[in-house]
């Protein structure tokens, strides 16, 4: 059987993972809204805190609602309601004049900000097969990682600029993401709708679905440490913050020059558990380096490995779930499984700084290595109590 490549896929999946991208780059906003709250609208620091912590809280129900419209009403009307949704609200904040309408903006930007998730992983689902569809969720995962660390790069460069427009900005992408799906995606998919709300409720009660969300909660605890973790390190060995931005940039060329790794053939043809147990493998490797290393020279080369390790690891948990839900209620399955970053976005900041600050950056990493062993060793067992009938291989 020839193996599935990457620029074989739908276009629709080509033209969703673009739309998305251009969002995601678009988004250099987010990393302003508390400067925004504080030096735009004389917010307390504290209060600040307290409205993005809301605004945290409000995507956890924004990405399951996500997941059942999509089911119920369609994926691209669902994704388009999202993104005009979040450009409704960045414009509403960007013209707020009272901390009390800018927190209700935020609020509501939390609300429509992963409603759009649950959908976008549904038509990947929906148009490929057990053997290309790691590949294709792996595409959309690493094309959004590539935005992200350029949507860090062009808030750093416009830091200086009106916030207020660049909340204006960040809406324009939002609507041309929108017409993007609404316009070139809807046309190459065939939506499916009419799930009912018994169906949607049955996501929470598949012990398999919920054994996944328990491991992809792991996996999202240690990938934003390394976000959030990575810029307090560099400092206490001796190193500029700011060179974060070479190692995630780093990251970013590593994850996207990588793919022709996923299809070497001792890793296509194995299983997508076998291939996340070498993936959380080569993630531990990464981070117990970043417990060592002590130079710009050393963290690069564990970021080297840990990005090695995301790559592998990208893709195949969405994969799984969506094989093991019901076709009607991909969009449900998809977003219960989703919530495992909602779970780690609370206590990633948590663990990261109490290890930090009792052990510092070794106990630091070497806990988060620990801990990407232990999720490869589960993998097997994992593997027996969740495999779906038809994912024996990639």
């Amino acid at each position: 059987m020839t193996a599935p490549r990457v620029r074989d896929l739908p276009p629709a999946i080509w033209a969703l993972t673009l739309a998305r991208a251009v969002n995601r780059l678009g988004a250099f906003t987010l990393p302003f809204l508390g400067v925004v709250l504080t030096a735009e609208l004389g917010a307390s620091v504290t209060t600040a805190g307290r409205l993005l912590a809301l605004f945290g809280m409000a995507t956890i129900p924004s990405r399951l609602v996500g997941g059942a419209l999509a089911d119920r009403i369609g994926r691209t009307p669902t994704i388009c309601a999202g993104l005009v949704g979040c450009a409704a609200a960045q414009l509403w904040l960007a013209a707020s004049h009272t901390l009390g309408s800018a927190a209700v903006a935020v609020v509501v930007l939390g609300l429509f900000f992963e409603l759009y998730e649950p959908p976008s992983q549904a038509i990947i689902a929906d148009l490929t097969d057990a053997q290309a569809r790691p590949l294709a969720f792996g595409l959309l995962a690493s094309a959004m990682a590539a935005a992200g660390v350029a949507a860090g790069l062009l808030a750093s460069w416009l830091g200086g600029i009106n916030l207020r427009w660049l909340l204006v900005a960040d809406a324009a992408s939002c609507l041309l993401c929108a017409a993007t799906v609404w316009f070139v995606v809807r046309a190459g998919i065939h939506e499916a709708t009419g799930s009912s709300a018994v169906e949607a409720a049955g996501a929470w009660r598949d012990r398999r679905l919920l054994l996944m969300l328990a491991a992809g909660t792991g996996f999202a605890i240690l990938y934003l440490q390394i976000t959030m973790a990575l810029p307090l390190t560099l400092p206490a060995r001796g190193l500029p913050a700011a060179q974060a931005g070479i190692l995630f940039t780093v990251s970013a060329v590593t994850i996207v020059a990588g793919q022709p790794l996923l299809r070497w053939r001792r890793l296509r043809d194995r299983s997508s558990f076998e291939a996340m147990t070498i993936g959380y493998a080569v993630l531990a490797v990464g981070l117990a380096a970043n417990g060592l290393a002590t130079t710009l020279p050393g963290f690069i080369v564990a970021t080297l490995f840990w990005s090695v390790g995301d790559l592998l690891l990208l893709g195949h948990s969405w994969s799984i779930v969506s094989e093991l839900a019901p076709e009607r209620a991909r969009g449900s399955y998809l977003a219960v499984f989703g919530v495992s970053w909602g779970i780690a976005a609370v206590i990633a900041p948590l663990l990261g700084t109490q290890l930090l600050a009792h052990g510092g950056p070794a106990l630091l990493w070497m806990s988060l290595a620990g801990a990407a062993v232990l999720l490869a060793a589960v993998q097997p067992g994992l593997a027996r109590q969740v495999r779906p009938a038809n994912a024996s291989g990639r």
